[in-house]
């Protein structure tokens, strides 16, 4: 065998064996409950150092914080004690996403309210009982409701001591005192935080799955991760049980969030009240949306805008997303009985 040949065989072979050594994708599924459902979170972990019961511990961890900060369904969180006019010390979690609400809330018009709970617990979409209220009280609610009655920086209303209470957070505080409900955003708020821990250790490649989803970098296919969107009809209660379609994320983090009007309702004398309340009027919307899915640069915002465009409608939401370069969405509405859908240009169906 000739030299050359030699030194060419040799690096053929020094180069398979190089990339025989190189680490393959180990993509991990971690499982779990939290907030009422569980949770899957799917993550690429080469190259991480930290042990997967260890990921696990901190994923779990992570929502239990935020439960016990942030979660009206836990009685003794601090959203709870904070709502019940309790005098509070706010943890990071609590200050954050009050600061972040405030600004969805500029940017959706009041759209996105998370100091209209007491409106909310009066329709029976809340975190307390309630429904079909008169005309009278859905008024005499909506006075007592509104980001706009509190300040907009948190810090601003926190005492020497650390504390803070529901009457601090008031611009007026002679006012009633503010009562707060983050759940139009706290899913997705709650896989943005899972998504920055995995960040953290070095994981590229995740999709986080917290009834909202975020996702980043391929899947173990090494292609886009592929979301399903549930089929509006009502009363379809099991998520990916009935599609209506498929869809390819595009490359990079994003947050992907549906909402809709098909899972949370009631009926009366033969109308339907969805849970979607219009924070602006203080009633259930009524239009021929049924389902906005929002692809966002995270998923707190993907959660806001979503239900931004349940809130305003068809027509308000289409020409929303298309105003925003950063966003893609699919909407899903009622034509004359039948389903129809609307996609942004980026927005690719498979």
């Amino acid at each position: 065998m000739k030299n050359g040949s030699f030194r060419i065989l040799c690096l053929l072979q020094f180069l398979l064996l190089a990339f025989a050594c190189q680490p393959r994708d180990r993509y991990v599924v971690f499982t779990g409950y939290a907030q009422g459902g569980t949770y899957s979170v799917k993550a690429n972990m080469k190259d991480v150092d930290v042990r997967d019961s260890e990921v696990r511990d901190s994923i779990d961890a992570i929502l239990r914080q935020i439960d016990n900060s942030l979660s009206g369904y836990n009685r003794n969180s601090l959203l709870s004690r904070f709502n019940d006019g309790e005098r509070i010390v706010p943890d990071s979690l609590f200050i954050d996403i009050y600061g972040r609400a405030y600004d969805l809330f500029l940017l959706t018009g009041g759209c996105v309210d998370p100091a209209s709970a007491p409106l909310f617990d009066l329709w029976g979409f809340g975190f307390r009982s309630g429904e079909l209220p008169g005309d009278g009280q859905v008024a005499e609610v909506l006075n007592v409701c509104g980001m706009s009655r509190l300040k907009k920086d948190i810090r601003s209303a926190i005492c020497r001591n650390g504390t803070l209470d529901s009457k601090s957070v008031l611009v007026d505080e002679d006012a009633v005192p503010a009562m707060l409900n983050y759940n139009a955003i706290a899913q997705g708020y709650s896989c943005d935080l899972v998504a920055k821990y995995l960040y953290s250790i070095g994981v590229k490649d995740m999709m986080v799955d917290i009834g909202e989803i975020f996702c980043d970098g391929v899947n173990p296919s090494g292609r886009p991760w592929t979301i399903g969107i549930d089929s509006p009809v009502d009363g379809n209660d099991q998520p990916g049980a009935d599609l209506q379609a498929v869809f390819s994320v595009p490359d990079g983090p994003h947050g992907v969030v549906t909402s809709g009007n098909y899972r949370k309702f009631y009926i009366r004398d033969g109308k339907k009240y969805a849970h979607t309340v219009d924070p602006r009027t203080g009633y259930p919307v009524s239009h021929t949306l049924l389902s906005a899915t929002v692809v966002a640069p995270d998923a707190t915002v993907a959660d806001a805008y979503a239900t931004h465009c349940m809130v305003v409608g068809l027509e308000e939401a289409k020409a929303f997303i298309s105003s925003d370069p950063q966003l893609e969405a699919c909407l899903i509405y009622d034509e004359g009985g039948e389903f129809r859908m609307w996609t942004s240009p980026g927005f690719i169906l498979k």
